[in-house]
Parts: structure tokens; sequence; C-alpha cells
């Protein structure tokens, strides 16, 4: 029987504002601080964003706050304006390591492991795990 992907983000584990119901979390995180490590049990930074799509993306989103929009509003602006969502589609089918790492989180819940994709950011934000997630369901 196969698992199931599902996802969520660090601080709704941190102050238990989401049960994960025994799936196991997995962070995709490029650049992690230190706290994010007590948040899951494994992170794969090569699931992370690009660090120049993840740069290109804050300092428009900077830019978009100094013209007046408020934080969430210009992440989200920021995230369709760089393409964000297809250039990270476009990274995990052509590195090798990211392309690695989806196989074997596909693999994984083929055998019947629970997986919860996390990162930052909150429900109200765009988000690459959520690009991540229909990566790993379009491949099962």
């Amino acid at each position: 029987m196969a698992g199931s992907l599902t996802e969520t983000y660090a601080a709704a584990i941190r102050h238990d504002l989401v049960d994960l119901e025994g799936a196991t979390p997995v962070g995709a995180v490029r650049r992690p601080p230190g706290w994010f490590h007590a948040q899951v049990e494994e992170n794969h930074r090569e699931l992370g964003p690009p660090g120049d799509l993840l740069d290109e993306t804050k300092e428009r989103q900077g830019d978009l706050q100094q013209a007046g929009r408020g934080e969430t509003a210009a992440h989200n602006v920021a995230f369709e304006e760089t393409d964000f969502a297809e250039r990270y589609r476009a990274y995990l089918g052509e590195d090798p390591d990211a392309e690695s790492a989806v196989s074997s989180l596909q693999n994984r819940v083929r055998e019947g492991e629970d997986i919860a994709l996390v990162c930052f950011e909150g429900d109200d934000k765009a988000c690459h795990r959520h690009t991540l997630l229909d990566v790993l369901r379009d491949g099962l």
C-alpha cells in the first residue's frame, strides 16, 4: 500500500498547529537555520530552490515592499513576477541531485511511507513546497 504526501511549514510544527499523523517531516530548505533541524527528521538542501532564484525573488520582494506593498503581498507578487514555480520545477528536472532526491522520496511513498514536506512559508504565502508536492505526486 502506498504512503501519502502532504506539506506544512516549520512554525506550524513548532507551535503544534498541525498533526502530522505519523508522517515523516522532510525539510526542503537550501539554507536552513539551526533551529529548523529540530522540526524535521531530515532536510534535503538539494530540494530547496536554487540560491540565485531565492536571491532574485527576495530582491524583488524588497523592491515591492519599498514601494509600499505589505510583506505577504510583496512575497506573493515577487513569486509570480520571477516565474518562481516554473523555474523551480525546471530546476528539479535538470539538477541531478534534485532528481535523485525526488526519485528517492517517490520510492519511499510507493513503499508505504507517509511524508510531510516542510519549509518556512506559512499557508498565506506562495511556496516552493507546493510545486515540489505536485512534482512528487505527478511521478507517482
